[in-house]
């Protein structure tokens, strides 16, 4: 079996592929001076950007976390995921709040996909 990794540091990979299947790592906002609405947003555009470089999209999300500091921010970031996600492809989804790495992220998105196409 071959695993390949994406955006690799000694820390982490952004991505790994291995058996058809696409993992990225938890995808945290660039922009923090933005609301949650668009912190999400940002986050998505990344999923979008790293599923893409791996062979998949969002049409292809087996399963997704969301991990929110604050559940105040629950329906915004729901206000972007439900602009943004396939329609009838919602895929299987947890959203927990978590105290995050950086006080400033509102959301952090973890997602796994189905790969569509070889690298």
């Amino acid at each position: 079996m071959t695993v390949q990794y994406h955006g690799q540091t000694p820390r982490l990979s952004e991505a790994t592929v291995a058996n058809g299947f696409v993992f990225l790592a938890g995808m945290v906002p660039e922009r923090t001076d933005a609301d949650a609405t668009a912190q999400t947003r940002d986050v998505l555009a990344q999923i979008d950007k790293w599923l893409a470089e791996c062979g998949s999209d969002k049409r292809h999300i087996l399963e997704a976390t969301i991990f929110l500091p604050d559940l105040n921010n629950y329906d915004a970031m729901n206000q972007a995921w439900d602009e943004w996600v396939a329609p009838g492809r919602a895929p299987a989804r947890a959203c927990v709040e978590a105290k995050l790495a950086n006080p400033d992220w509102a959301v952090e998105i973890k997602v796994s996909a189905v790969q569509i196409r070889q690298l």
